[in-house]
């Protein structure tokens, strides 16, 4: 049982009232294949800069994650730097930079086209369907989006949705 993850591959720089972190690993791609590796072996398609720390990452995801869809590029890797109240129920966005991740094209490698099982992360609705065209006939597809994508491409999220199984609203 293999399982394709499409996402995004972060740096994230945490305040909470308990202390902070800068350049933290993060990303849905990042959190969600490490929590699914402890079930299934996962295979990763995202995107990172060259200042990206390739090697911890490989030491977080651990050897039933495959990075081989992970594509450096030249730039920036995709920062997100947010603030949490004392009770972390809430967070407030201070700083995103997409960097290398606004031209973020999925390509899904040769070896991962037949994953029977894909999470689509939260990325634009026409990437997830990007992702879709290029994956061999799966067998469950789940897809996370949030309010900005229903926000500025409805449309599309609404052709995503006719091809998922599972839809997780951010």
């Amino acid at each position: 049982m293999k399982l394709l993850v499409v996402g995004s591959v972060a740096l994230d720089s945490i305040h909470t009232p308990f202390g902070e972190v800068t350049d933290a690993l993060g990303g849905s791609a990042v959190y969600f294949s490490k929590a699914a590796s402890l079930l299934t072996p996962v295979r990763v398609v995202g995107v990172v800069g060259d200042d990206y720390p390739m090697a911890e990452l490989r030491k977080v995801t651990g050897k039933d994650v495959s990075l081989d869809g992970v594509e450096k590029a030249t730039g920036e890797s995709f920062r997100w730097r947010g603030k949490y109240n004392y009770d972390l129920s809430a967070r407030e966005t201070l700083e995103t930079r997409l960097g290398v991740f606004a031209n973020f094209n999925p390509k899904i490698p040769a070896a991962f086209t037949d994953s029977p099982f894909v999470f689509l992360g939260n990325i634009h609705p026409d990437l997830q369907l990007s992702v879709l065209d290029q994956v061999k006939r799966p067998q469950l597809v789940a897809c996370d989006t949030m309010n900005y994508w229903i926000d500025i491409a409805k449309d599309r999220l609404m052709e995503v949705l006719k091809r998922v199984n599972l839809l997780i609203i951010n």
